[in-house]
């Protein structure tokens, strides 16, 4: 009988063991932590590019206006997580793009990125997986889940081939809130 019990006490040690490495595993796959808490960013509307020796690049042409003028814009619906606030594409004064988001309010998330994609905007469900299945490019990680926010696009990038904004969760592959860009 003692080798039994004997037994029994390393088999439990590995099982306690096994659960917690698969509870680590889990807390950080998903990072439920997120989503009590907001990041809120509130950047205001560039008046240049940043400055990357623009001229070396082939930057745009500088723009007559000398105000940012939107060029497209749409609502953010929610798709996964309920997501309201205002996608806009502008042109900047000195001819460079920026993608603005503004009064941006998300759930926070692991890995959520801001994607200019082709593919159209669902509502519901059927919006969820649909932006990584054609032509989308990242402009990087979602600064904030709330606030104001300003992502450039490259010079090079023809922005008529791009139709929508998406807060894309790279982790899960689902899209957290998506915009339809219209002309203004």
């Amino acid at each position: 009988m003692e080798r039994e019990g004997g037994r029994r006490r390393p088999l439990a040690i590995v099982a306690v063991a096994v659960a917690v490495v698969v509870a680590a595993a889990g807390l950080y796959w998903f990072q439920p932590w997120k989503l009590w808490q907001d990041q809120t960013v509130s950047e205001a509307l560039p008046t240049t590019a940043p400055s990357t020796s623009a001229a070396a690049s082939g930057a745009p042409a500088p723009s007559k206006s000398p105000v940012p003028r939107t060029l497209a814009q749409g609502d953010l619906v929610s798709h996964e997580h309920t997501t309201t606030g205002t996608a806009k594409i502008v042109r900047l004064p000195d001819g460079s793009h920026t993608l603005r988001l503004e009064g941006l309010d998300t759930s926070n998330g692991p890995d959520l990125k801001v994607w200019l994609t082709d593919a159209p905007v669902k509502e519901g469900k059927a919006g969820w997986h649909v932006f990584d299945d054609g032509k989308y490019v990242g402009l990087g990680k979602l600064k904030g889940n709330k606030g104001d926010q300003n992502y450039p696009i490259p010079a090079d990038l023809k922005l008529s081939e791009y139709t929508s904004v998406t807060i894309w969760c790279d982790r899960f592959d689902v899209s957290f809130g998506a915009a339809r860009l219209t002309a203004a």
